[in-house]
């Protein structure tokens, strides 16, 4: 799965960002708080949801935005391209995913694209950080070596952590000869009371005799309670049928009353039911008779009514010619406007053929081809004419330029050979010239000039450096004079001697050093070199050296002269050439005329126009062909439209005249008074229609409410002969009677429902109240009951007694041999000694479990894992480490040197031993999870390296080409190892690509 895009909607400072064409080795650089934290933050929030605030996660929620989340789009070798998008809803937020086969889903896709792996996992095994290396740092001896080996299984320190603190857990509950141990001290603890417990157990033998005889008092107990309970529960019911014993004679009574009217069939309020249908019958029998009175009344008044149904099927017909009348105006109008502009057009016709004056008539002046293509040729034709006359012009500038400048330099040549010497005589003076050394004496005088000017230079510093002395010395003196004073007034003669001695001493010095012999040496030797210098002057200026002189400057004049005529020659040889490319430009011009004549000519025969016109005006007569073709068009378009409009000003004329014919009485109307007579026709006969469609729209009605009013009383009259039916009666008198007879049976219902609501709270059953009906004498009945009660109630509390003195008796051997306390006790702590060892039994099953695990990954996986991770290593410590051995007594590793040494993870150097841990995080990557291609997320993990070992792991890490790496580092020394296309530098919330 590699990531193609991403973009932000927002999240934390990170707003409405888009990042395109992410590269395979996609490297984020950025500085502190730039947002490299909360990008890789966004990656794991869009692929496994947001972090929940039970979660001990940054949600990071944006500050200044509504939208929170953004999208992603991956590529996946499985399901081609797709886009997640995850936006804030439910906890972990609302996802959808797209993809380019249209398939959307949720939750579920994203589950299949991410092969169910968790944030966790991914993590894990996907992502790497300062964290997992700094924890190598911080880890010493065997806890380093489990580490690594938990990072090459899980990807983490888990496995460790796990397997250490299964064994702290184990340690603390139990120890084979321990004491301090939860488990070992509750072993102690239990064999101890039980040996209290077998020492109470020897005096127990008169305690179970005591035992047996309670437990018979309390089956005695419990048989007279069972006697009393049953006697109580008929004293009871006794005393209940005293108190319902007259509402239990009355139901008796109400029931043989209702037996002896015996079934009574009425209709359920039927004398009610009678009155109101006869209520409502006999309003309905006068409305029905008022309907048909009034159905007759509608049904006169439309039998007046007779519209013209001819005219108005033929309405719509009418009213759309009728509607065409202000057409027919306005075609008068357009009419007229097209004549005119008609005759505009015949106008501007005959001028164009007036300018043309070609022997042509309209139809072979339309048969002129002026399409696009023709007029292309034309302007092109007409715009290389004018280059080419533009072409001439300049060649004739710029030949006779060439040409002027030709003859001058010619000229120029000419006067400057002029004033060349002549060979014989150059050679004379050059013999002449090499005849007397006067470049010497000028050497000579040369040097002379140089050294006085050093000289001079010599006596300024001299100058200088006597000053800087000569300050320096009077410095001295004033501060011993100062010095001698002191010691004067002070009367420190030691000092006074000391000052007077330093200034006689220090002015002899000063004598001495500022004597100028060396300045006047300089000085005489200065004026020795003036003096040769002012001899070799008047040598030179003697005579003979005079004519040497002008000897000299006789040749270099002619030396100028030969120069400049050289270099006039080579002028003149370049400008012949130039003159020679004009007149090949004038050849090539004349060429592209004749072919532009050529061309001219078949265009304008093409055109019918005469050679003269083409020549000169080519465009200007193909612009008025093409607009006289155009007039003609627009002639014949304006001649049609005048036709169109004639014909459907009759056509309409012809149709409205044909309807007043028909439906008016006046003949020979013009076309306004046919069109008003037949709108008010129209009007009448659409009122005589719109009154008879209500007429029978009301007699409808009328007749729809009398059947409605007719059914109404049918159902009533059938209602009413039902309620005679259901009671039997033949007549209304015998009706009523049966509802008086109805009325009573309903009274006696209603009373005997009563009575049996005041029974059903009795706690006698209806069989025990028909039982009780038969006593005489209920009083004595109860009285006897109770005095059986009382007879019990003694009996009981004498074996109440009995108990009492049995239970005292237990209590006293109890209390004496504390047995029951220790037994209590000794099974208390069993019990407790019982769960811990099933607390411990869990962890023993998890220690053993995951030591299986770790056993069969060994076995399974480890040697696959271990082969990749020492290629890996061998090549990050150029060959130095090359093997990788499990460690035999634990779940550490022996990494083995070039020279056969066998080291463990401890004694590595820390550079090592991140690289160490490196490896196995690799191999861990493209072995066990090969099959999983997902994005490699790396958080500055390589700071610690040195400049090789981070060019060697980066180099690693470009050979891991199944999986796309994210690099996250705010180290810019680092930006050197990678193209700049693949650098994406992070400012503030903002993207930029490093260039």
């Amino acid at each position: 799965m590699k990531i193609v895009s991403m973009h932000i909607y927002g999240y934390g400072q990170l707003e409405n960002i888009k990042i395109d064409s992410l590269s395979d080795f996609q490297v984020f650089f950025g500085e502190n708080e730039a947002g490299k934290s909360t990008l890789m933050s966004f990656i794991n929030s869009i692929l496994f949801g947001f972090p929940t605030k039970q979660q001990n996660e940054l949600r990071y929620e944006p500050k200044h935005s509504t939208r929170y989340g953004g999208n992603i789009r991956i590529y996946h070798e499985k399901h081609g391209y797709a886009v997640i998008e995850r936006v804030k809803g439910k906890a972990a937020g609302d996802v959808k995913v797209v993809l380019d086969s249209g398939k959307v889903g949720g939750e579920e896709l994203l589950s299949d694209l991410l092969g169910n792996f968790d944030k966790s996992l991914y993590q894990a095994i996907f992502s790497f950080n300062l964290q997992g290396l700094q924890n190598i740092h911080q880890m010493k001896g065997e806890d380093l070596g489990r580490f690594l080996f938990s990072a090459g299984t899980l990807g983490t320190e888990k496995l460790a952590k796990t397997e250490l603190e299964l064994q702290k857990e184990l340690d603390m509950r139990f120890k084979p000869g321990g004491r301090k141990p939860i488990l070992n001290e509750k072993l102690q603890k239990v064999h101890e009371i039980s040996q209290d417990l077998k020492k109470a157990a020897a005096k127990l033998k008169d305690y179970e005799s005591l035992i047996q005889k309670r437990d018979q008092l309390q089956q005695e107990m419990a048989e007279i309670n069972k006697q009393l309970e049953n006697r109580n529960i008929q004293a009871e019911k006794l005393k209940e049928w005293k108190r319902i014993e007259s509402i239990a004679k009355e139901e008796k009574w109400t029931k043989k009353e209702l037996e002896t009217l015996g079934e009574i069939e009425f209709p359920v309020r039927g004398l009610e039911r009678l009155e109101k249908l006869n209520q409502l019958i006999l309003p309905l029998e006068a409305e029905l008779k008022s309907l048909s009175e009034r159905i007759r009344h509608v049904r006169e008044e439309l039998g007046e009514l007779n519209p013209d149904c001819d005219l108005l099927k033929e309405e719509q017909v009418i009213l759309t010619l009728l509607d065409q009348i202000p057409l027919y105006e306005q075609l008068s109008v357009e009419k007229g406007q097209y004549e005119t502009k008609l005759t505009a057009v015949q106008t501007e016709l005959a001028a164009i053929k007036e300018k043309l004056h070609l022997p042509l008539n309209e139809e072979e002046i339309q048969s002129i081809n002026t399409n696009i293509s023709m007029k292309n040729e034309v302007v092109n034709l007409s715009r290389q004419g004018e280059k080419l006359a533009d072409v001439k012009e300049e060649l004739d500038i710029l030949h006779q330029q060439e040409l002027n400048e030709l003859e001058a330099l010619e000229r120029e040549v000419r006067l400057t050979e002029s004033l060349c010497l002549p060979e014989i005589e150059r050679s004379q003076l050059e013999q002449q010239l090499r005849n007397h050394d006067k470049t010497a004496l000028e050497e000579e005088l040369n040097n002379l000039k140089e050294q006085i000017q050093f000289n001079q230079l010599s006596i300024e510093q001299q100058k200088a450096a006597n000053e800087k002395l000569r300050f320096q010395f009077i410095t001295i003196e004033l501060i011993l004079v100062i010095l001698s004073l002191y010691g004067m007034i002070s009367k420190q003669w030691v000092l006074l001697l000391i000052g007077l001695a330093g200034c006689l001493i220090l002015g002899f010095f000063m004598f001495q050093s500022l004597k100028n012999g060396k300045e006047i040496k300089i000085l005489n030797n200065l004026n020795k070199l003036r003096e040769k210098e002012k001899q070799i002057i008047e040598i030179l200026q003697t005579a003979s050296y005079q004519d040497i002189r002008s000897l000299e400057e006789k040749l270099k004049l002619d030396d100028q002269h030969r120069n400049k005529l050289q270099i006039l020659k080579l002028k003149l040889k370049q400008q012949k050439a130039n003159y020679k490319k004009i007149i090949v430009k004038f050849e090539e011009w004349e060429s592209d005329f004749a072919n532009y004549t050529e061309k001219l000519l078949s265009i304008g025969k093409e055109l019918k126009i005469p050679e003269q016109m083409a020549n000169t005006l080519l465009l200007e007569a193909f612009e008025q062909i093409e607009q006289y073709k155009a007039f003609i068009r627009e002639k014949n378009q304006l001649i049609e439209r005048i036709s169109n409009i004639h014909q459907k000003q009759v056509k309409l004329m012809e149709e409205l005249s044909h309807y007043g014919y028909r439906y008016l009485s006046e003949e020979t109307l013009d076309i306004h008074k046919i069109s008003y007579l037949l709108r008010n026709k129209l009007k009448t006969e659409n009122e005589k229609r719109i009154k008879m469609e209500e007429r029978k729209a009301k007699i409808a009605d009328l007749e729809s409410e009398y059947q409605q009013k007719e059914k109404e009383w049918q159902s009533l009259k059938i209602e009413h002969d039902r309620l005679l039916n259901e009671a039997n009666a033949e007549t209304v008198s015998q009706f009523y009677e049966l509802g008086e007879e109805a009325e009573k049976r309903a009274d006696l219902m209603k009373r005997l429902e009563n009575l049996k609501r005041q029974l059903q709270y009795s706690i006698l059953s209806e069989q025990e109240r028909e039982n009780f009906l038969a006593i005489r004498n209920c009083d004595e009945l109860i009285s006897d009951c109770q005095k059986e009660i009382d007879s019990l109630r003694n009996q009981w509390k004498e074996l109440q007694e009995e108990q009492s003195r049995v239970q005292y008796e237990i209590q006293i051997i109890e209390d004496g041999g504390i047995y029951s306390d220790i037994l209590h006790h000794y099974k208390q702590k069993k019990y407790e000694l019982e769960e811990m060892a099933k607390e411990w039994g869990v962890y023993a099953l998890a220690q053993n479990i995951l030591a299986k695990t770790i056993e069969k990954y060994k076995n399974k996986h480890l040697p696959l894992l271990l082969s990749k991770a020492e290629e890996f290593l061998s090549f990050l410590t150029n060959g130095n480490y090359h093997r990788i051995h499990l460690h035999p007594s634990g779940s550490g590793f022996l990494v083995e040197r070039k020279d056969q040494t066998l080291f463990e993870a401890d004694e590595l150097s820390q550079a090592t031993t991140e690289q160490l841990y490196v490896s196995i995080r690799l191999a861990l990557m493209v072995t066990i999870y090969q099959n999983y291609k997902f994005p490699i997320v790396i958080d500055d993990s390589f700071v610690n390296f040195d400049a090789k070992r981070t060019k060697l792991v980066f180099k690693l890490l470009h050979k891991l080409k199944q999986n796309q790496i994210l690099f996250f580092t705010c180290h810019e020394h680092l930006l050197s190892f990678f193209p700049n296309e693949n650098i994406l530098r992070l400012e503030k919330g903002a993207v930029q690509i490093v260039s």
